[in-house]
């Protein structure tokens, strides 16, 4: 039987936190025994915040030798930066034309980060259909997405189904894959917010690349709940309950467990032990990064997956030409 094919995507925007890692690169590693997997550093996307060009660049490796450190395998997965296969910009301006202003306009994710800046630019308006191309160019079946990007995914398969419907049926159909536990890390200083680099509160993530003094202290300035329970209860105790799924998921120790553990035990010990799961956790991550960047093999890595990823691309992008009647 064919496995189904993974399309997933991160941005270079410089620190990749604990969030990234639980939220997204865990389960990207776990699906690449099972699934076809294409994983993209989308450096196109980043343009939207017009970067400093050595930084983009700077980042850009950083996040793909992360990658790699956290577990994915170059010879199970295709890996590769998007503005290496070219198909992508041209396929994102083919889609753009499809997608509606009305459509664009109700992404909540744009009226969140365009009330946050001064220069609104025309990519950040349309970055979602630049995105619909990024899936749609490989026929994927499952994109691993939080729930802040599943509207974008709704409207990547509306884009899909347009498409089909006017030109034939040529894309796949893509479906969300979120994960029942870890999809959504929040902030260790505000558990209603995501865990996010761009906080201004260094306290309120740990960056993968943090030392352990960091990270105990981190940990041990988190927010918690009134009482002195530990038990996991987003509603009421959603602190605690943040905390006991980062442990669960770098432990690797059911929340069950955990509870059981720390009855009629304090925060302060839970946050200690959880500090010491969390360290031992990134330190082979950060031990096989640092290799990896001293080493330069994230390049050859990125330019054979780049090669992998035009084989798919290309050909693609071809037969969308044909249907849209741009060869002539």
């Amino acid at each position: 039987m064919k496995m189904k094919r993974v399309f997933s995507g991160i941005q270079p925007t410089g620190i990749l936190t604990l969030g990234n890692y639980l939220g997204a690169m865990k389960q990207w590693v776990a699906l690449q025994e099972t699934h076809d997997c294409f994983y993209c550093v989308v450096n196109l996307h980043a343009m939207t915040v017009m970067p400093d060009a050595e930084e983009l660049r700077e980042n850009t490796l950083s996040v793909a030798a992360m990658l790699v450190a956290a577990g994915l395998d170059p010879d199970k997965v295709t890996l590769f930066v998007q503005s290496d296969v070219a198909e992508h910009a041209e396929l994102g301006w083919l889609l753009q034309c499809m997608a509606t202003f009305g459509e664009l306009s109700r992404m909540t994710q744009f009226k969140e980060k365009s009330r946050e800046k001064e220069v609104i630019t025309g990519g950040l308006f349309s970055y979602p259909a630049l995105m619909a191309a990024d899936i749609l160019l490989y026929n994927t079946h499952l994109v691993p997405v939080g729930e802040d990007q599943r509207q974008h995914l709704e409207l990547t398969r509306d884009i899909a189904q347009r498409f089909n419907n006017r030109y034939g049926g040529l894309f796949t159909l893509p479906e969300p894959f979120i994960p029942e536990v870890g999809g959504r890390i929040m902030s260790l200083d505000d558990p209603e917010k995501k865990m996010s680099k761009s906080n201004p509160n260094p306290n309120s993530y740990i960056g993968l690349l943090d030392p352990p003094d960091t990270i105990r202290q981190k940990i041990m300035r988190a927010v918690t709940d009134s009482g002195r329970e530990i038990y996991y209860d987003p509603e009421n105790k959603g602190a605690v309950s943040n905390l006991l799924t980062i442990y669960s998921l770098c432990s690797g120790k059911t929340i069950e467990a955990l509870e059981k553990d720390y009855e009629g035990r304090g925060y302060g010990e839970f946050k200690k032990d959880l500090a010491e799961v969390v360290v031992e956790c990134l330190k082979p991550i950060q031990a096989r990064y640092n290799e990896l960047k001293e080493s330069g093999n994230i390049n050859e890595i990125l330019k054979k997956g780049a090669g992998k990823a035009r084989a798919v691309a290309a050909p693609m992008m071809d037969k969308v030409r044909e249907l849209m009647g741009l060869k002539v």
